[in-house]
């Protein structure tokens, strides 16, 4: 059987000509550079930016390519601006919102997806309600119950738990696990059963190792969602010691620094994910493109 050649726009034939080669690559090398262009041209221009000096970034913005580097601003926005520090906060609350976030969406995606209580269907048409609810709706009640944590009555203001609790209840998540859970064979599950597994077993060596794409994904979104969060960390961390890079950018902006340590801030602050993303990327893109199910 023949295999199928890939159609396109241009005919096989056309294409061996030397005026439409040659056109098309004129055509392909165009794309590319506006591409690299439109995707690297801001952070090439942060990166320096960030050693530029102030007023050259202030007289001529496009100009600073010609201007002398100046490398302490990266040390002012490091350690004057706390620039380090906030990206430590950012870190530390990056990692628990993604555990926190795991835990309760791997728990109550298998709570609905395979060990189906009766009143599961409930909970999944509430849990499902909730992603139609505006999340800015939430922040009195959410704010409310910071402030005074139900039966415990302590406050959980200025400290890391009141970003990181909030952050595991996730509806989205939970309804991408348990569309992932149900696509698993029913199979596997019975044998780990009739072999004597109970449900932690099942939990741990069927459903986890099978789920490994679909969980790297939500941990990169729980990571770059926790990374760029503004508002919630803003209410609840007023302390500028736990603050993370998020809120402190703007704070920066405000106060009395020079306009190059600002952008040394801003560079510091964006690289991060940036190189993540560029490590990761592999990982992501599999994850995503399996996310769909699980071949029997």
């Amino acid at each position: 059987m023949t295999e199928l050649k890939e159609r396109g726009v241009v005919s096989a034939s056309d294409r061996r000509r030397p005026l439409v080669r040659t056109w098309f690559g004129i055509a392909q090398t165009a794309l590319l550079i506006v591409l690299i262009v439109s995707g690297l041209g801001p952070l090439l221009w942060a990166a320096k930016a960030s050693v530029s000096p102030s007023n050259d970034i202030v007289s001529d913005p496009m100009g600073i390519w010609f201007s002398p580097n100046d490398w302490g601003n990266l040390a002012l926005a490091w350690n004057g601006a706390r620039i380090g520090q906030s990206l430590g906060n950012t870190v530390i609350l990056a990692v628990g919102s993604t555990l926190s976030t795991l835990i309760v969406s791997v728990a109550a995606a298998f709570l609905l997806s395979v060990l189906r209580p009766t009143w599961g269907p409930w909970l999944s048409g509430a849990i499902l309600a909730t992603l139609f609810l505006p999340g800015v709706v939430s922040f009195v009640p959410l704010y409310l119950t910071i402030l005074d944590m139900p039966l415990l009555h302590v406050s959980l203001q200025d400290t890391f738990w009141a970003v990181w609790l909030p952050a595991g209840a996730s509806a989205f998540n939970v309804v991408v696990l348990k569309r992932f859970f149900d696509s698993i064979p029913r199979e596997y599950m019975e044998a780990a059963t009739i072999d004597g597994a109970g449900p932690l077993r099942i939990l741990t060596l069927v459903v986890l190792p099978l789920s490994r794409p679909i969980l790297g994904v939500i941990v990169l979104l729980s990571i770059v969602g926790s990374w760029k969060e503004f508002l919630w960390p803003m209410l609840v961390l007023s302390n500028p010691d736990l603050q993370p890079v998020s809120v402190m950018l703007p704070r920066l902006a405000t106060g009395n620094s020079p306009l190059a340590v600002q952008m040394a801030a801003v560079f510091l602050s964006i690289i991060i994910p940036v190189v993540l993303f560029a490590i990761f990327q592999k990982q992501f893109l599999r994850g995503v493109g399996t996310a769909g199910g699980v071949k029997g």
